[in-house]
């Protein structure tokens, strides 16, 4: 009778991660209070550094550095890799917006309509 309990209780706590999981991967979230997901607060970054500009046209792979100023972080230095259109290349001394959450300037996500984080990743719903 025991094992039985402990059988079903694994089985219940599986199905519960599995739920919780899927989700978080489809953008739903967390239950309210549970993890739920941090206020992002807005930012520039002043790009310090960036890869040469490829030849070839279209999408290509770029790496920014900068630091980050917002109403919370004050000259937070930070880099990333981006999937990047050729045509909108940026270059230093650009000031390009940025969104984090409060507290965690680490994670930051751009707002330039040129950058996608990685290639083949799936574009917003509203840009098709």
């Amino acid at each position: 009778m025991l094992i039985q309990l402990a059988f079903v209780l694994l089985i219940g706590g599986a199905l519960a991660a599995t739920v919780m999981y899927y989700r978080r991967a489809n953008g739903g979230g967390a239950l309210p209070g549970f993890g739920a997901p941090a206020e992002l607060e807005s930012g520039t970054l002043h790009v310090t550094g960036v890869s040469p500009r490829p030849a070839e046209p279209g999408e290509q792979y770029v790496t920014i550095s900068g630091s980050i100023s917002g109403p919370t972080v004050f000259a937070h230095e930070v880099y990333g890799r981006f999937a990047w259109d050729v045509t909108q290349w940026p270059s230093i001394g650009d000031q390009i917006p940025v969104a984090y959450p409060t507290g965690k300037p680490d994670k930051w996500q751009l707002g330039h309509p040129g950058a996608r984080p990685y290639f083949g990743s799936k574009r917003p719903k509203d840009q098709g």
